[in-house]
């Protein structure tokens, strides 16, 4: 029986043991996720995982589509992956994820280097894709399914710490915003089947794991329809998690403004190891630029969830996304956003220029009127405040304690262990004899622009 979104194949492929697996992954965190699903997959074909791209018999480049500079990139490295297999010709080169699904005619007309092309619900198919190469053939698979979330796969972990990971808990999106490709490289929204996440969550705690973020594109919008008729959102499923372990720190990302609910907040506030930091992206500070992006909500809007966060949870910090130069936006617009910026006291954010991006609403129906030289100079001024922002969010917590989760040593110092506080800031202090997966308490005593020193509190 074939899966939905499968690509029927019949030829025959045998386990490739000895054979080795390189993976690059590009993106967001659901991409880093997907690479592990992927190495899973592999592996029971036979494949280890290798570090040393010499070493490789398969080189997957997992790619990202949301900006044409993330495309630009991965179009780059297979650039040089062709000067590799020119040295290697038994060599297979596969792209998968979002340029797969956005680009496959593309890539395989024109990028030599590309043996074989796999989007992201089709990843089970790899194996056969991968034999059907050794054959002389170029192999595909980008069909979208209705279905697939990979919720029986166990991710083979290829974090360093092994203290922190990713767990998907949907796929897909729905929203349809006018700048985004997502929809159309991801497909619709599916739902993974709680128990499996809440099960997943518990193995990596039993593996010595502490912290879990849940990944969706709009974690929101969760919902799982069971057989017995009792639904599980996003609320529901988040304590569930939380309940596995109070020594389980658990995050998420991304959630949408328009969803966030009193009923998560709620959530939130009863449970000290849901981490008290919400990425809520805001894109604009103008009502004009929220319209036209079809974000469906307001500034006042959005102002609101932020009063929202800050009754139930005063100690929760908020990072955020925004995009400077999206069609028509004026220099009111602009200021609009700084304003908003100001008002809600980010304490970070992912800021980029707008990038038209084919087959989108914008890219369709707008037009890209903001000239470069703008673009640019807003976006500078964009990061300027945040900096400003997280410069001074930062000074408000010294001679604050906070518990922090160690992640590992110091990069710049053997004597010094660096983690993460719930509001996920990141904290550097003496090692003393802590070790990666402790929690530790830690006075803030200085900051520079992006991190926190402290000393331990005995």
């Amino acid at each position: 029986m074939i899966e939905p979104g499968q690509l029927q194949v019949s030829h025959q492929y045998t386990k490739a043991s000895g054979n080795k697996i390189y993976i690059e992954t590009y993106g967001c965190q659901m991409n880093f996720n997907d690479s592990e699903v992927v190495v899973a997959i592999m592996q029971k074909e036979g494949f280890a995982v290798t570090k040393d791209i010499t070493e490789a018999d398969l080189i997957l480049v997992n790619t990202c589509s949301i900006r044409d500079n993330a495309e630009q990139r991965v179009l780059g490295r297979l650039r040089e992956l062709r000067a590799i297999k020119r040295k290697k010709p038994a060599l297979k080169v596969g792209v998968i994820g979002c340029m797969a699904e956005r680009m496959k005619e593309q890539l395989l007309e024109k990028e030599k280097a590309v043996d074989l092309i796999a989007g992201p619900d089709a990843y089970r198919d790899l194996p056969v894709l991968v034999a059907k190469t050794g054959t002389g053939m170029r192999a595909a698979n980008v069909i979208l399914s209705h279905e697939e979330t990979y919720a029986d796969i166990n991710p083979v972990r290829l974090d360093e710490n092994h203290v922190t990971a990713f767990i998907s808990i949907m796929r897909g999106c729905e929203n349809f915003c006018a700048y985004c490709v997502v929809p159309y490289t991801r497909g619709g929204e599916r739902s993974r089947d709680p128990e499996t996440i809440v099960n997943e969550a518990r193995n990596l705690f039993d593996a010595g794991y502490r912290e879990v973020t849940l990944l969706g594109q709009n974690v929101n919008s969760y919902l799982w329809k069971s057989s017995t008729g009792a639904n599980i959102t996003f609320p529901k499923l988040i304590e569930l998690v939380a309940l596995v372990d109070p020594k389980l720190r658990v995050r998420f990302a991304t959630s949408h403004p328009k969803d966030l609910s009193d009923d998560l907040l709620r959530t939130m506030a009863r449970y000290k190891n849901i981490c008290r930091n919400i990425h809520l992206p805001a894109q604009s500070g103008s009502n004009n630029i929220l319209q036209a992006m079809k974000r469906g909500y307001t500034r006042e809007w959005y102002l609101q969830r932020i009063a929202a966060i800050k009754h139930y949870m005063p100690e929760c910090t908020i990072s955020t996304d925004l995009i400077a130069g999206f069609c028509g936006e004026t220099e009111q617009d602009h200021q609009q956003t700084l304003s908003l910026m100001r008002e809600v006291g980010y304490d970070s954010a992912f800021m980029f220029k707008y990038s038209q991006r084919p087959g989108t609403y914008a890219a369709d129906n707008l037009t890209d009127d903001v000239p470069e030289d703008v673009k640019s100079r807003r976006l500078t001024e964009i990061i300027d405040l945040q900096n400003t922002l997280s410069a001074e969010n930062k000074k408000k917590d010294i001679g604050k304690t906070f518990e922090v989760l160690v992640e590992a040593v110091s990069k710049k110092s053997k004597n010094e262990l660096y983690g993460r506080t719930s509001q996920n800031s990141v904290v550097v202090f003496p090692k003393m004899n802590f070790n990666p997966g402790d929690y530790v308490m830690v006075e803030i005593t200085g900051c520079t622009q992006a991190t926190l020193k402290g000393k331990v509190v005995e």
